[in-house]
């Protein structure tokens, strides 16, 4: 997998945790990076949920549209499930 893309692009993304029913929304400049610190449990905020897997991102030329995303995501619950439905994702988390 190389979801990095040549440039300055910015990625809003979802991990999955697959031993629990948690997904975690981030945001980066540098996707694989990033996920690998994930898995290294080198954040706080997903070591409970290892290993972890990237189930989903979006790509943003600008780093305010990724953060404003993101924020979305997190802050409003509609828009976070509207995008899960759109990927099959049921309310405890999983594909189904």
């Amino acid at each position: 997998m190389s979801p990095a893309l040549p440039g300055d692009w910015h990625y809003v993304y979802l991990l999955s945790g697959k031993k629990t029913l948690w997904i975690y929304i981030g945001c980066t400049s540098n996707l694989e990076k990033r996920l690998k610190e994930h898995n290294k449990g080198e954040c706080a905020s997903t070591k409970r949920m290892l290993p972890v897997e990237l189930i989903y991102y979006e790509v943003y030329k600008s780093k305010d549209c990724a953060y404003k995303r993101e924020k979305s995501l997190k802050d409003y619950g509609s828009a976070l499930s509207k995008l899960k439905c759109r990927l099959g994702i049921n309310k405890k988390g999983r594909a189904g």
